[in-house]
């Protein structure tokens, strides 16, 4: 079986300045980087008590909230594959996003998404 280990929350907000000031304000969360995903779109990496949260803008307050979690797996095909032997419904095959990123998305209970990633170093 593969083994997984949790990776990061991704919230998408209205406003990701305010929304990582209400962390930092609240709970002493750090700005790690500002990363520029390209085409005026850029992403808050935040440091939130040692767990990675990650800040996108979304314009439709209907999305705003927990995007996904995301979860890391060694070999991403096989547990991906595992998952679908369980009976797990994938709403994103696995895709290259990056030379060094391979990223899969489950859709969980609750309207939960869950993204499955692997990295290269």
């Amino acid at each position: 079986m593969s083994k997984y280990k949790f990776d990061h929350i991704h919230v998408m907000s209205t406003d990701p300045e305010k929304t990582f000031e209400f962390y930092q304000n609240a709970f002493g969360a750090t700005l790690v980087e500002k990363v520029d995903m390209g085409k005026g779109r850029y992403m808050l990496n935040v440091d939130l008590g040692g767990v990675t949260m990650l800040i996108s803008k979304t314009d439709d307050e209907k999305k705003a909230g927990l995007g996904h979690f995301g979860m890391k797996a060694p070999q991403l095909q096989k547990a991906v594959d595992e998952l679908k032997s369980k009976g797990v419904k994938f709403s994103m095959e696995v895709t290259k996003i990056s030379p060094k990123l391979t990223i899969s998305f489950l859709d969980a209970p609750d309207n939960i998404r869950v993204e499955f990633s692997e990295s290269e170093k």
